[in-house]
């Protein structure tokens, strides 16, 4: 690889581009719609959180050591946005030293975002909703922060409404991947939430009672659709040039909550619910092309 000392601003914006495409299944779609040089700016981002995710998700049993990384990479983070030279070979590090002249990228953003990480890290489980509302803050409304202020926005109330559509997004990661994550021993649903129902996550996870499961799994949809539905007026707060991007990427995470509550037991079944590539690509053509955002919000 080349030295990220000699490598080019715009060799290192593309690597960043390409570590979206191939690896942001669902965002890209709407990401790649957004113009320059915010679109740049926001593969920036997502790469910046590929790296971080992939320090827990690629640790090993060490988590002391794992913690070091995760402190190291903070440290990294906050040389990169004041616009200084990284020393690791990264070039997202170069990426992200750029965007950081031209967008406003608050450190704090970030540095929720890596306290998510660290509560991964440590198997956090979350006893009510207040609890796994701090952490979905954490992952997500943090990083929709950093977008909003990437698109750029004239409505003070719009930050309020990218928590909210961040929620919405994380709830809808954490019914999504319930199966994979309960078994590497990660439950995000609030034991009080189990407890009401009179289910367990082991139930939920072998689907042992369906009628209970399916009511069980209709509220949690049900939630997360409040905060889509919360957020809706964020759409026509920010730059129109970066509209298409949020509703492509806000209709298909809604998608993927239609397809949970049509057939909420998929959930558990071995693979995972997702949107069809075509089916994608014509969400983000609607986006590029259909006029699906008018003024006046609708879709």
């Amino acid at each position: 690889m080349t030295s990220t000392q000699q490598m080019p601003i715009s060799q290192a914006l593309r690597y960043c581009g390409e570590i979206t495409k191939k690896r942001a299944r669902n965002f890209y779609y709407g990401l790649k719609l957004a113009p320059q040089p915010q679109r740049s700016a926001l593969f920036t981002i997502y790469a910046w959180m590929r790296c971080a995710d992939d320090l827990v998700d690629d640790a090993s049993d060490d988590s002391r050591q794992c913690m070091e990384q995760i402190e190291t990479f903070r440290a990294n983070t906050d040389t990169a946005l004041a616009g200084n030279e990284v020393d690791d070979d990264d070039p997202m590090w170069i990426a992200l030293a750029d965007i950081a002249q031209s967008f406003d990228v608050q450190p704090q953003m970030l540095h929720a975002m890596l306290d998510g990480q660290i509560d991964d890290l440590a198997g956090r489980q979350y006893e009510s909703f207040e609890q796994l509302h701090e952490y979905c803050y954490r992952v997500a409304s943090s990083v929709g922060l950093v977008c909003i202020s990437i698109w750029g926005y004239t409505d003070q109330a719009a930050p309020e409404l990218a928590i909210h559509r961040g929620i919405a997004f994380q709830l809808t990661n954490i019914l999504r991947d319930y199966k994979e994550d309960y078994d590497v021993g990660r439950i995000y649903l609030p034991a009080e939430d189990f407890a009401a129902a009179k289910l367990s996550p082991q139930q939920l996870r072998d689907w042992s009672q369906p009628d209970k499961c399916r009511q069980f799994i209709d509220e949690q949809v049900q939630r997360a659709k409040s905060y889509y539905d919360r957020s809706k007026a964020l759409d026509q707060m920010i730059t129109p040039s970066c509209r298409p991007a949020l509703w492509a990427m806000t209709t298909i995470y809604r998608s993927l909550l239609r397809k949970i509550q049509r057939q909420p037991a998929q959930i558990i079944e071995s693979k995972r619910v997702r949107l069809g590539a075509w089916h994608k690509g014509m969400i983000a053509f609607r986006a590029k092309f259909g006029g699906v955002v008018t003024r006046n919000g609708s879709h």
